[in-house]
């Protein structure tokens, strides 16, 4: 059944508790005058929102033998940037009130370049410090983009969050299918395949520029935002989201979804070269997974939002990720492609229902932002556990088959969280 009610939704916006000062609505006005300008800088920042993360796991290997690093330090390599996506998603919101969404995301993408660049450096102090920054840059991106796109677009803001999804997961396919290739072309250098896609994000920030120009030079000030304070009837009184049972049960689905992704990013490759296939060929495997979710993406939340319960959903998606990783622990070689496929569509399909659910379980806009919030900082706590765990228990065990068992119960926590998640009911 539809739910027109939700439209205006769409996203969580990490300025819904401001309104504009005249400066900054001024700012906005002469920003959404140059809609090319806008839309550039939005795909290029949405490619660098994965890339940083999908180079590093067909080269993970090598990272290891370059260092002398365990399974379990390995898992360090992912999982750090994981955890500070979930730290970094703490600040976010407060920096977008301080000094606008254009300046943040300018410099978030200065710091993902710096940090790409950082964790490449001759020592592992750097390469776990720069995971570091790269992580906390990419929690910004996740946090603002979406808020960015609902504030300038809200008439399109489905079509333009296509466009923003789609750009991020092509560029974390193009650096997956990207990353040893680029390898061997630099004389087997990991650290030059790395450091190549500090270019991208250099890039981005460039085309970020003149709208942080434009925002200040046509108004004299810079984009910032007044609070609405409750009362005021600039918004309602403030939800605490952190006492709702239904706000904790959409949080944990989205940290569990989140647990078994980056245990993909993280391991995926690896658990292919372990069994006989070649880096190249595991390398775009792993691409094809990470293109695949598309699929899911964009078909899940076309669904969620025309159901009252989401619980269907709920067990297609963990269903298909539950027999995409027992196909990986049965028969990882020879099934490769299609368990790749099976994942990439439970995958995305997952992380666009635990999207889409903040919007739904929502009451408004306000505690649509809290919500993602909370989701967004928990979860990606909770999902920074995933590969260091896996990693931990590989070396621990010598195999696959007892962290992948580890992952289909995550599967089943999952799918008992997301049951009592999708219900009709909003925080």
């Amino acid at each position: 059944m539809s739910r027109p009610d939700t439209d205006h939704l769409l996203l969580p916006d990490a300025e819904a508790d401001v309104r504009p000062s005249p400066q900054g609505a001024a700012a906005r006005r002469a920003l959404l005058a140059h809609p090319v300008v806008l839309l550039v800088g939005i795909v290029l920042a949405s490619l660098n929102m994965r890339a940083a993360l999908a180079s590093v796991s067909p080269l993970v290997s090598d990272i290891s033998q370059s260092f002398g690093l365990s399974s379990t330090a390995s898992s360090l390599v992912t999982s750090v940037p994981v955890l500070f996506l979930g730290l970094g998603a703490l600040v976010a919101p407060w920096l977008a009130r301080r000094f606008g969404s254009e300046p943040v995301l300018l410099f978030a993408l200065l710091l993902l370049a710096v940090g790409i660049l950082v964790r490449v450096a001759p020592s592992p102090v750097a390469l776990y410090g720069g995971g570091v920054l790269v992580g906390t840059a990419i929690a910004l991106l996740n946090v603002l983009m979406p808020g960015l796109i609902k504030r300038d677009f809200p008439d399109k803001a489905a079509s333009m969050t296509s466009v923003y999804t789609g750009a991020m997961i092509a560029g974390a396919t193009l650096v997956a299918a990207s990353s040893v290739p680029l390898e061997k072309a630099f004389g087997g250098s990991w650290e030059a395949s790395l450091a190549v896609w500090s270019l991208l994000a250099v890039l981005a920030a460039v085309t970020w520029l003149p709208q942080v120009l434009i925002a200040r030079g046509r108004t004299g000030h810079e984009v910032r935002m007044a609070s609405a304070r409750p009362g005021s009837g600039t918004g309602p009184a403030a939800k605490s989201v952190w006492r709702s049972a239904l706000a904790w049960q959409v949080t944990l689905f989205m940290g569990l979804q989140s647990l078994w992704s980056y245990v993909l990013i993280a391991w995926m490759p690896t658990i292919f070269t372990d069994h006989g296939m070649s880096r190249s060929t595991a390398g775009v495997i792993f691409a094809f997974n990470n293109l695949i979710q598309v699929a899911g993406a964009f078909a899940v939340p076309l669904l969620a939002g025309r159901m009252r319960s989401q619980r269907p959903l709920i067990v297609l998606v963990t269903s298909l990720v539950a027999a995409g990783y027992a196909g990986l622990m049965i028969a990882p070689v020879s099934g490769a492609w299609l368990w790749a496929g099976v994942l990439g569509i439970g995958q995305g399909g997952a992380v666009g229902l635990a999207l889409t659910m903040i919007v739904l379980r929502s009451g408004d806009a306000q505690t649509a932002a809290r919500l993602s919030g909370m989701a967004q900082t928990v979860g990606y706590l909770l999902a920074a556990v995933g590969p260091l765990a896996a990693g931990a228990v590989h070396q621990a065990t010598g195999g696959w088959t007892i962290p992948i068992a580890l992952v289909l119960g995550v599967c089943a926590a999952a799918l008992a969280v997301g049951l009592f998640a999708a219900r009709d009911r909003t925080v």
